[in-house]
């Protein structure tokens, strides 16, 4: 039995699929189908029931799935433990929102390079919801999101600060000389939103349709770089964190009314082991926001 077999293995389970499997691993179809049955024959069970375009486990399989999981979690947990020990040091992975990537991240990441140099940082941008499920997925150590989602208590999670949402225009918009906005007022307002990976849009929708309004939304966007450049040069309007509209020229952020509060903090995989790199950042960014 070899780990790689098992990977094969845990993958057919999951997508009940060798296409799917070997798509997602980024190997041959055949290189799967002979694991598998390298399996079946070193142990003499039948780990599938097969049909023609669906795997599903037998009972043994169900029970070998369960070891395989177990086994492959320990294995890496085990690696991890041994880079801290070594000299190899593994690079932190860290999922970030695309709107706040370009503002707070580049500088810190500046200041944790020196303070660190001998520990690696990556960054992905994923909105929050995509970011929080790679990070139970293992592809990501951490993520920074909006900690308003409907599995944050799946996970270890760290509150950094508490945000606030604002309707932002130019100066020359004719909503820029009120004081408070509520839902009600962007009736016919063209709106940029977010990407559809995020937790503001969710929260956003929901207050709209209780309203009873469908918003006119004109685009949805990622970077902060472009909404501001719409917000600028034409008449629509955006939803943002108030922490940002101090860094944008000619902009006006404008209280909602109700309050959408949102918690922004760091997430990281339940049980998983931390390595001292991860442990690192944590620290650092929790002195630092």
């Amino acid at each position: 039995m070899k780990i790689v077999q098992l990977e094969y293995f845990c993958a057919v389970s999951q997508y009940h699929s060798i296409t799917q499997a070997a798509q997602k691993l980024y190997v041959t179809q055949p290189a799967i189908s002979n694991a598998i049955k390298e399996l079946e024959k070193e142990f003499s069970v039948n780990l599938f029931v097969r049909s023609k375009n669906h795997l599903t486990l037998t009972t043994e399989g169900e029970l070998f799935y369960q070891k395989a999981r177990e086994l492959l979690a320990s294995i890496k947990q085990t690696t991890q433990q041994f880079y801290d020990l070594g000299k190899q040091i593994p690079p932190i992975r860290i999922g970030i929102p695309p709107l706040l990537s370009t503002i707070f991240f580049p500088d810190l990441v500046l200041e944790f390079n020196k303070l660190y140099p001998e520990v690696p940082v990556e960054l992905f941008e994923y909105g929050s919801i995509r970011a929080a499920s790679l990070v139970q997925d293992e592809t990501l150590d951490l993520a920074l999101v909006n900690m308003h989602f409907y599995d944050i208590d799946k996970m270890n999670s760290f509150r950094l600060q508490t945000e606030h949402l604002v309707f932002c225009v130019s100066r020359t918009h004719h909503l820029a000389k009120e004081t408070e906005i509520s839902i009600e007022m962007l009736k016919d307002e063209p709106i940029i939103m977010y990407n559809t990976d995020s937790v503001q849009n969710t929260t956003l929708n929901s207050r709209f349709e209780n309203a009873g309004i469908t918003p006119n939304i004109i685009m949805h966007a990622s970077q902060l770089y472009t909404i501001e450049q719409f917000l600028q040069n034409g008449n629509c309007g955006a939803v943002l964190y108030s922490s940002l509209v101090k860094n944008m020229n000619g902009v006006k952020g404008i209280p909602i009314t109700p309050v959408i509060q949102q918690e922004v903090g760091i997430v990281g995989k339940k049980g998983k082991y931390m390595n001292g790199s991860v442990e690192k950042w944590i620290d650092f960014i929790q002195n630092k926001w």
